[in-house]
């Protein structure tokens, strides 16, 4: 398929095999730190691979020493060239660049990036997809959220996907009620988590440490998860399962969201 004005990479070690796992984020580093699950299980499966599609064009990202002065178009492509190093250790099946601004993917009338989810999961077919959370506070990562759930609502039952999660990355989901999140282990392969995520050096050494963020957030998910129990997982990422979504396509976005606010706000309660 050719897209409208981002590009395919398709990795140098690349698996070829069906893409079972499809993550759609905002930003380069997104997919590594909300997506390690599909990562991981892709990067092991000798039947299936990961894929992944991001979104932004990647300006207007915080920067600081030698990245200090830095231009925006300089930025993009120096953060596209850490996406595809992170796609060549990780093997993804492919690497989708849609190269969209933040004010686009925000503009909730801007269907041609709707448009361009369709097109790419009928063309990968994935059986499950990860995209951000609409819990979560970046803006850009709702505008994406917001357009992959219009995606994938828009296609025909057959041709969605049998799973469909929010991911954590701008907001944690510890906050969530248990019976409401999905905990996946990412145990496996901590070195590689690792390795996938420090690729963005114009990020960390710009002023983020995303590296030890991530991890020690998945440490602190994996112990905090259950109190009365010992630790099962050294690391957890946490979700909140969107099938509902598709299940009742009348339920708004916006309802579905407040949701676990209100069963929080009622497990509180209950304590009193």
């Amino acid at each position: 398929m050719k897209l409208n004005k981002g590009q395919i990479y398709l990795p140098k070690n690349r698996k070829t095999s069906k893409v079972k796992y499809l993550c759609i984020c905002a930003h380069q580093d997104d997919g590594e730190i909300m997506a390690i699950d599909g990562i991981l299980k892709g990067y092991y499966s000798k039947k299936y691979s990961f894929a992944l599609v991001v979104t932004s064009d990647g300006a207007g990202s915080a920067r600081s020493g030698v990245y200090k002065d830095y231009t925006d178009e300089m930025m993009k492509k120096v953060r596209i060239e850490e996406q595809k190093e992170a796609s060549e250790i990780g093997k993804y099946h492919s690497l989708y660049l849609l190269n969209y601004s933040s004010n686009e993917i925000k503009d909730k009338e801007n269907k041609l990036i709707v448009n361009e989810y369709i097109e790419i999961i009928k063309e990968l077919k994935p059986e499950i997809i990860y995209t951000h959370s609409v819990l979560d506070k970046h803006k850009t990562h709702l505008g994406v959220a917001l357009k992959v759930i219009e995606a994938v609502r828009s296609l025909p039952r057959s041709e969605q996907p049998k799973l469909f999660y929010g991911c954590e990355v701008w907001r944690g989901l510890d906050w969530v009620s248990d019976e409401r999140k999905i905990g996946f282990n990412v145990s496996r392969n901590i070195k590689l988590a690792k390795q996938l995520l420090n690729v963005y050096k114009s990020q960390i050494e710009g002023g983020k440490e995303y590296t030890k963020a991530t991890i020690g957030r998945r440490y602190q998910n994996a112990t905090y998860y259950q109190s009365h129990s010992v630790d099962n997982y050294k690391q957890v990422a946490f979700a909140i399962d969107y099938s509902s979504l598709l299940k009742n396509k009348d339920l708004s976005v916006k309802d579905f969201a407040l949701s676990f606010v209100d069963k929080l706000k009622e497990e509180i309660g209950e304590n009193f």
